[in-house]
């Protein structure tokens, strides 16, 4: 076994490959910094012994895990050559290695399969591990690719799994385990990411939370099926992976052709799942693609009108969502031809002429006079059979076989990996583009894909990919369009979506109580400026519970701000509140839009702390929530994380004040005080007991 490392290091993360005599690299080390001496040690003193009953010499997890070199867990890589008899298990050998400041690229073929690999590590500014694999078939014959996922090693330490599950209306809900022997495997088959699907696979150190603890996490980023996994071996091997979940044939490789895999975007963090969360965030900030001006206040009509589209009082609305303060105003599902119900019309892209006569100009026109920006709801990719498109072109419906698919809020899949059907679609958008001056397209996608195929073969990746290129060829149209992902909610939420797209909407669920942990841990991979959050109506559309209009403003405070309420008829009153949260958000907003996101961790799991710091730790937001009645009737003092422990802050309350159990703590309500960082971070505040279901806001700003 050669010595030779190659390493990779940035913002206090280590990435240490070995090089293997004619053999693919392993990864010797994710984690913590190492520094650059002596790290050709790691070689030998990370050695395994061999146990009884083994292969004779030691096993490591290659850069890509292979079952011909002894590995017995998951393979990296499968394939299949029809009526060869070859090796079917690859081998990769003829290593060669391209470094490049913090970018590694492996290269290595296998001639007993007749494969090529290259896998990409880049290590970015703010220690964010991204990778990915390239399959190329160097042979004469076709090959099948049935998997091909990116693995990186955990160390033993690593004592617990989290990940996330969920259903419409109740996404990211967390569940954790130990890290047992065995596999943690989280497979997605609904040709969108999905509302139960894991946005990250963590293991940590036992006890790990927001601020404390070693943890590792990975996120596929892919918006088709998609796998993602923890896996543990008696051999002492444990490893977190995933990759695009491929169907039988799906992707077959002529000679020449190659493959990628989504890219795999890892995390290591010492300061618990907060630190893990930065990483992403700081990566996803440092794209060009990332917005650049303040997110808009939005006011979207779906729950305030629904499918009733009426313009004289779709302009009422609009006069008093500009009194308010709103910045963006979106006509939601209704506006096209023959569309009053969610049971016709999808895919007959123009305007309906009988309640909309004279076009959408008069709204639009209406809205941009306001002072906003006008936005519009499409699904694009989607079809009712009992449509002008279905009946012209039933064989543009994607199917599996001779007759359709179940059926999914009344509505089929447009089989965008038909030339016709594409260019159909992306002119009639396209055409809406041209004539309206549309600043926002809200981007739904109300179903999972079931039983579908193209030419005979599953058809998730193409349709997947058709998607992306559809978003890439309007943006190149009209640059400064602004999309947003929404999947019933929050069915497509992904690292890839987001490189083309501006937003996510987090839930169709707009109860602030659900909203609290939805937007918690959404807010755990994507930073809140890219998160839809909105105030709903007093009583919620999903769950009929009634709130506060300050429980509900101050939920919706952090991410992307919006309204979806019937402002008609809200009273006088609560537009006014209305205006003064809008307000409140838009002096904050750079703050909060910027800065870091912090959860505190709570004993009591009735309350929780989260806030926004800024980079420089100069200010910071915090929010106090009460969800439900605790079980001791005075609540523990807070502490707020991510100050400096050095600096003297002045702390006070911001924005209307929440409703009290019981008087508050002598501070709340008085004038600022004075508090020392170290005490505010490791000693905390005395809070009052609040109700349930209620938030305080809290303003704390570094005394010079």
């Amino acid at each position: 076994m050669g010595s030779d490392v190659v390493s990779l290091h940035r913002s206090g993360v280590s990435v240490v490959l070995g090089m293997r005599r004619n053999a693919l690299p392993t990864v010797l080390h994710w984690g913590a910094d190492l520094g650059e001496g002596h790290l050709d040690a790691l070689v030998t003193v990370t050695e395994p012994p061999v146990p009884h009953s083994a292969l004779d010499t030691s096993t490591r997890v290659g850069l890509l895990p292979e079952y011909a070199d002894g590995f017995a867990g998951r393979p990296g890589l499968q394939v299949l050559r029809a009526g060869r008899g070859t090796s079917w298990s690859p081998r990769f050998r003829d290593v060669h290695v391209d470094v490049e400041a913090s970018k590694a690229a492996v290269h290595a073929t296998d001639p007993d399969t007749g494969l090529g690999l290259t896998s990409n590590l880049v290590l970015e500014a703010s220690g964010l591990l991204r990778m990915r694999h390239r399959i190329i078939n160097l042979a004469h014959d076709p090959v099948w690719v049935l998997a091909l996922n990116t693995v990186l090693p955990v160390p033993v330490r690593a004592a617990e799994v989290l990940d996330l599950t969920g259903r419409w209306s109740r996404e990211r809900s967390p569940q954790r385990r130990p890290f047992y022997d065995g596999a943690v495997v989280r497979e997605s088959r609904r040709g969108r990411t999905g509302h139960d699907a894991s946005l990250l696979m963590a293991a940590g150190t036992a006890g790990f939370s927001f601020e404390t603890g070693q943890v590792w996490a990975v996120h596929v980023a892919w918006s088709g099926d998609h796998v993602t996994y923890a896996e543990r071996l008696p051999e002492g091997h444990s490893v977190l992976g995933g990759g695009e979940l491929l169907g039988p044939g799906e992707i077959e490789l002529a000679p020449g052709e190659s493959y990628d895999s989504p890219w795999l975007l890892a995390s290591w963090s010492d300061a618990g799942l907060n630190g893990v969360s930065a990483r992403w965030h700081d990566w996803l900030r440092s794209r060009p693609s990332h917005p650049q001006r303040p997110r808009p206040v939005v006011l979207n009509t779906w729950e305030a009108v629904y499918f009733d589209h009426d313009l004289i009082r779709l302009r009422e609305l609009a006069a008093h969502a500009a009194a308010v303060g709103v910045e963006r105003f979106v006509l939601d599902d209704g506006w096209f031809r023959g569309r009053r119900d969610d049971l016709r019309a999808l895919g007959d892209w123009t305007v309906d002429t009988e309640t909309w006569p004279q076009g959408l100009h008069p709204l639009a026109e209406r809205v941009r006079d306001l002072g906003m920006e006008f936005g519009l709801w499409v699904e694009p990719e989607m079809i009712n059979p009992d449509s002008e498109l279905a009946r012209a072109h039933p064989e543009w419906m994607l199917r599996g076989r001779e007759t359709l698919p179940p059926s999914w809020r009344h509505q089929q899949v447009v089989d965008l990996a038909l030339p016709p059907a594409y260019a159909f679609i992306r002119d009639a958008l396209l055409a809406l583009l041209d004539e309206y001056d549309i600043a926002f397209l809200k981007w739904d996608h109300n179903r999972d894909l079931i039983d579908v195929a193209h030419g005979g073969r599953p058809a998730v990746h193409r349709q997947t990919l058709a998607f992306y290129a559809m978003l890439e060829e309007l943006k190149r149209a009209q640059p400064g369009l602004e999309i947003e992902s929404c999947a019933s909610g929050g069915g497509r939420v992904d690292l890839e979506v987001l490189q083309r797209t501006q937003r996510i909407w987090a839930s169709d669920c707009n109860d602030p109580l659900e909203r609290q942990l939805i937007q918690r841990w959404t807010g755990m991979l994507v930073p809140p400026e890219l998160i839809g959050c909105h105030v709903g109506a007093p009583t919620s559309h999903t769950t009929g519970r009634t709130h506060t209009l300050g429980f509900r403003a101050s939920t919706a405070f952090f991410g992307h701000f919006g309204v979806e309420w019937d402002l008609t008829r809200a009273s006088d009153v609560d537009r006014a509140e209305l205006a003064e949260w809008i307000a409140l958000h838009k002096r904050e907003r750079e703050l909060l839009h910027c800065g870091r996101m912090v959860v505190a961790d709570s004993a009591d799991p009735s309350m929780t702390v989260h806030g926004v710091v800024a980079i420089d730790a100069a200010t910071a937001v915090f929010a106090v929530t009460s969800l439900a009645t605790s079980t001791g009737s005075v609540p523990a003092p807070i502490r707020l994380p991510g100050l400096d422990p050095d600096r003297t802050y002045q702390v006070e309350t911001i924005g209307q004040p929440p409703l009290y159990s019981a008087p508050p703590a002598g501070w709340v309500g008085a004038d600022p005080i004075e508090v020392g960082g170290r005490i505010l971070l490791l000693v905390g505040l005395a809070v009052p007991a609040l109700r349930p279901e209620t938030t305080l806001l809290l303003k704390v700003t570094a005394i010079p």
